[in-house]
């Protein structure tokens, strides 16, 4: 055993301090848990660790530190064989975006089981054991890399962070674009390591993995024994102590300022009126006296109950420009599915859906869910089998899964006709901060991004809304906004996710895809 300690830890960009004084202890064999708002600090923990970012406060280990996902770019899968369609998929847009010294020169080194032995040395019959713990086809292995799914991408990349024993694991994200199922596999397979921190905001996710909780709040850092749930219940227990604590402080501060007002305006008008004796006087500046000694005890209090709510998450609801539709269904599937090159992605599908209704639609990766979404959009390339009815002229909103948003805010509002007041309101409701409100949205980072283009849709009129995968990249805090929203606005949606959690709470109804 040994620990992972920052001693003091004090950072931050510009004037803007993330640690302040921060003490982290960290037993190597827990499974960590690092949780927190997004911009709260976890990724520069993380770049810590790692020693991208340098800092003079302490950090006492002995370990080395292996970030996931290990990262490939377009570049070390670039070759004349790999299409430009291929290499824009959601995998290499998102999640695998830096460096690896990997040149690719013949089809053979683009094949998977040659490039994760670039990442770490391994036996074949190693790799095949975990990837067969986290029921990947091993067929997988003597495919092009830039191939495969998401998911297996995923599974591939986590199966060697565990063959390499030499440095400890720093796991970031890893539920992204994952399947319900996958998402459970990933979460046994963590079950059965020990020795890393994760980040994720899937709480369910979080519970299933994590045995300790570290979270990056406003003003500090706090350490819990459980997983996120007992973290969750911790806090709720400060918060409404905190809260309670306010509510007091609040009702002495308007008492004592009711008391100092009275015992002031008596003194002054005993001071103040005609025939006062000296011994009147006196006692009305004894009284002045302590009513400037009740305004000094108030100032105290003050002083205290500014301290209070430190920590205390404040999120504001967010808006949404739903235009209700005076059409009472606004899609109608009969026989439904969708296919590339004949072949057909899902059984046929039957359902309709209603003013008001929010229905999701689930199923295994690559099942074909975000074809149903491209399929609205026009952006579906395949053939399309059965009948689907929708409103002619009907106003439709979209968040997508990939998205190449542009430019500065002002100029995005205006080009896609938003309601710039309502748009720049939900951005600092979801956490941006004022200052990247100047910022080109391409120079943003991954959950900026993601805010952008859910507030884009959530500022459209529209009387449908289409989204897929609206959470990845947003916080806990974020997911909760968007279910109050929904609760509260009830719109027309057809929504692609795979937090349960999330769809249990706000769908109507769900359409599960099945394979043919």
């Amino acid at each position: 055993m040994s620990n992972i300690e920052f001693k003091d830890l004090t950072f931050g960009y510009g004037e803007n301090l993330i640690f302040d004084h921060a003490q982290i202890n960290i037993d190597d064999r827990w499974k960590l848990g690092l949780v927190g708002r997004n911009g709260r600090g976890k990724s520069t923990l993380l770049k810590l660790l790692e020693g991208k970012i340098i800092t003079d406060s302490s950090i006492i280990t002995d370990k080395n530190f292996v970030y996931f996902p290990q990262l490939l770019t377009e570049e070390d899968l670039n070759d004349e064989k790999i299409s430009s369609e291929s290499r824009n998929q959601e995998t290499l847009k998102g999640d695998f975006v830096e460096s690896l010294s990997v040149n690719i020169t013949d089809r053979k080194s683009q094949l998977t089981f040659y490039l994760l032995n670039e990442l770490t040395e391994f036996e074949q019959w190693e790799l095949e054991r975990e990837l067969s713990l986290l029921k990947v086809d091993l067929e997988v292995l003597w495919r092009p890399f830039e191939s495969l799914s998401g998911g297996e991408q995923t599974k591939c990349l986590l199966a060697i962070l565990f063959l390499d024993e030499t440095n400890f694991p720093l796991i970031d994200e890893p539920t992204n674009h994952l399947d319900m199922a996958s998402r459970k596999v990933v979460a046994q397979y963590l079950n059965k390591k020990s020795g890393f921190i994760v980040v994720s905001h899937d709480r369910n996710f979080l519970d299933e993995v994590c045995d300790h909780t570290l979270a990056i709040e406003r003003q500090q850092v706090i350490l819990y024994q459980g997983n996120y749930s007992t973290y969750e219940q911790e806090k709720k227990l400060r918060d409404d102590f905190e809260l309670a604590e306010d509510e007091r402080l609040r009702k002495d501060i308007s008492r004592l300022k009711r008391t100092s007002l009275e015992k002031r305006d008596w003194s002054n008008q005993r001071e103040n009126v005609a025939g006062a004796t000296f011994v009147d006087k006196k006692v009305a500046k004894k009284q002045n006296q302590r009513a400037k000694a009740i305004e000094k005890r108030m100032g105290q209090e003050v002083e205290n109950k500014e301290k209070l709510l430190k920590n205390i998450e404040k999120t504001d609801p967010l808006g949404m420009n739903f235009q209700p539709s005076h059409h009472r269904r606004l899609i109608q599937f009969e026989k439904f599915s969708l296919a590339f090159d004949k072949k057909i992605l899902f059984q046929p599908i039957d359902f309709s859906l209603k003013v008001g209704e929010i229905a999701a639609i689930v199923g295994p990766n690559g099942q074909g869910k975000s074809s149903i979404i491209k399929y609205f959009s026009g952006n579906f390339s395949g053939e399309r089998n059965g009948f689907v009815q929708l409103p002619q002229g009907i106003k439709i909103s979209f968040v997508r899964q990939i998205y190449d948003n542009r430019g500065y805010l002002k100029d995005f509002a205006t080009e896609n006709q938003l309601d710039y007041e309502l748009f720049l309101s939900n951005l600092r409701k979801l956490g941006m901060e004022r200052k990247q409100f100047t910022q080109k949205i391409e120079t943003m980072s991954q959950g900026q991004q993601k805010k952008v283009e859910l507030a884009r849709s959530l500022s459209q009129e529209a009387e449908l809304y289409l989204w897929d995968e609206p959470l990845n990249y947003l916080d806990v805090f974020n997911h909760e906004q968007i279910v109050q929203l929904l609760e509260n606005s009830q719109p027309t949606m057809l929504l692609v996710e795979h937090d349960q959690a999330f769809v249990e709470k706000v769908s109507n109804q769900i359409i599960n895809l099945k394979d043919t």
